[in-house]
């Protein structure tokens, strides 16, 4: 789908157009300001990984590197980007979930968590 991402010249927000013609270039505007004066980005690539693919990253040892198991924020950085792997799979309310998880860890141990 031809989705493109401009910054507006004035404000500083991004934003995501759909772009089905020439004709509907002449008509973008700032969705916050209405300034006309829009700079297209560059946007990432969205490519489809195979569930295999997705658990061997997932499994790869270099990714665990950075993870000081005994800090709650280590821990849940991860997860969150544990779940952004697995995508769907994980369920669109993952991020909540790992964030109450977190909150209470904290408070049960007193904002010092040894063990999760």
């Amino acid at each position: 789908m031809p989705i493109y991402e401009y910054e507006c010249k004035n404000c500083g927000k991004k934003m995501s157009f759909l772009i089905l013609s020439q004709e509907r270039l002449k008509t973008l505007e700032c969705k916050n300001c209405k300034s006309k004066e829009l700079n297209r980005l560059l946007s990432r690539v969205a490519t489809p990984k195979s569930e295999e693919s997705r658990l061997e990253s997932l499994a790869d040892p270099s990714k665990l590197a950075g993870i000081d198991e005994k800090d709650p924020k280590s821990i849940s950085r991860w997860m969150k980007q544990m779940g952004k792997e697995m995508g769907e799979d994980a369920g669109e309310d993952f991020n909540d979930t790992v964030d109450h998880a977190m909150e209470e860890a904290a408070n049960e141990d007193g904002g010092q968590s040894d063990d999760l």
